[in-house]
C-alpha cells in the first residue's frame, strides 16, 4: 500500500476505494459507512484496499 493510498484512506475513504476498485458495491458501502461516521469509513477503506 502506497503512502498516497494510506493518506486517502484516512482523509477521504470513498475516494481511496474509488481509485482502487472503481464504481460498484464496494464504493457504495464506503460512502454509506463514511456518512454514518468517519471511523467506520476509514476502517472499511483500509480493509478493502489492504486485501487486494
Amino acid at each position: 500500500m502506497s503512502i498516497l493510498t494510506i493518506l486517502l484512506n484516512i482523509l477521504l475513504p470513498p475516494l481511496a476505494v474509488y481509485m482502487k476498485h472503481g464504481v460498484g458495491t464496494t464504493l457504495l458501502i464506503s460512502i454509506i459507512l463514511t456518512l454514518i461516521g468517519w471511523l467506520p469509513g476509514v476502517i472499511h477503506a483500509f480493509l478493502v484496499n489492504g486485501t487486494r
